[in-house]
C-alpha cells in the first residue's frame, strides 16, 4: 500500500483514472480524480470522479445506477496516473456503450478475428435492439429459443463430422460457437469465465467426473 501523499496532482489538483473492467481487462473510460474524490472512491469502493465540466464530484452510477464497484487502484511508476479495476454495474459511457472507447482510428490486427470482439457485437444487438437483425431476434425470443439453436447446431456439427465432411463440419462449427456465444450473453457469462474454467481442469484428475458417473 502506497502513501497518498505520493500521488503527483497536477496544477489544478487533478491526476488521471484510468478505468479498467476487473474482469475482461477492458479499458472502459478515462475520468479525473482530485484528492477529494480519491478518498470517497476509496471510502465507499465505488469510482467517484471530478467533472471537468461541471466542477464538481460525480460518483459514477449515482444517477444511471451503473455503479463501478472498486476492485484495486494502483499508481502508475511516476504516481501521476492511476490504474482502476472495477466490476461495473452497466456500461461505463453515457452513450449506453460498455466502454467510452468504441471509436477506432486506427488497428493494425483489425483483420484478425477476436473472440471478445464478436461477443461485444453480440452484446449491442441485445442491449441496442437492431430490426432485421437474426441475434436481436434470438434475444427477443429468449432463453428457450437460444437453447433450441444449440441442440440444433450440435445436431448439425454431429451429423457433419460423422460424414467425415471437413468443410461442412468447420460450418457446423462455426454456427455452433456463434449460438453458444449468444448463450453466454443471454446468462452474462464472458470468454474470461470460460477460460478461467478450462485453466483451471489443468489440476483435475480427469477421471474425477467419470467415476462419479459410474
Amino acid at each position: 500500500m502506497i502513501d497518498m501523499n505520493k500521488l503527483h496532482f497536477d496544477s489544478n489538483g487533478l491526476i488521471p483514472a484510468i478505468v479498467i473492467d476487473h474482469n475482461t481487462k477492458k479499458l472502459l473510460t478515462l475520468a479525473y480524480m482530485n484528492e477529494e474524490s480519491l478518498k470517497i472512491s476509496i471510502e465507499k469502493k465505488l469510482t467517484c470522479f471530478w467533472s471537468r465540466s461541471r466542477k464538481e464530484l460525480w460518483l459514477k452510477g449515482e444517477t444511471s445506477g451503473n455503479y463501478q464497484h472498486i476492485v484495486s487502484i494502483t499508481a502508475d511508476c511516476d504516481f501521476d496516473a492511476l490504474k482502476v479495476e472495477v466490476i461495473p454495474d452497466g456500461p461505463a459511457c453515457h452513450l449506453g456503450n460498455e466502454s467510452c472507447f468504441e471509436n477506432v482510428l486506427f488497428n493494425d490486427s483489425a483483420d484478425e478475428f477476436s473472440y471478445e470482439g464478436l461477443l461485444e457485437l453480440i452484446k449491442g444487438r441485445k442491449t441496442d435492439k437492431k430490426e432485421g437483425s437474426y441475434t436481436t431476434y434470438l434475444f427477443e425470443k429468449g432463453l428457450d429459443k437460444i437453447l433450441k439453436k444449440v441442440g440444433e447446431e450440435s445436431t448439425e456439427v454431429i451429423i457433419a463430422a460423422k460424414a467425415e465432411d471437413k468443410k461442412e463440419t468447420i460450418y457446423e462449427i462455426s454456427d455452433l460457437i456463434y449460438h453458444l456465444m449468444v448463450l453466454m450473453v443471454e446468462a452474462n457469462i464472458s470468454i474470461k469465465d470460460i477460460t478461467d474454467e478450462l485453466a483451471s481442469r489443468h489440476v483435475i484428475d480427469k477421471k474425477v467426473k467419470q467415476e462419479k458417473m459410474v
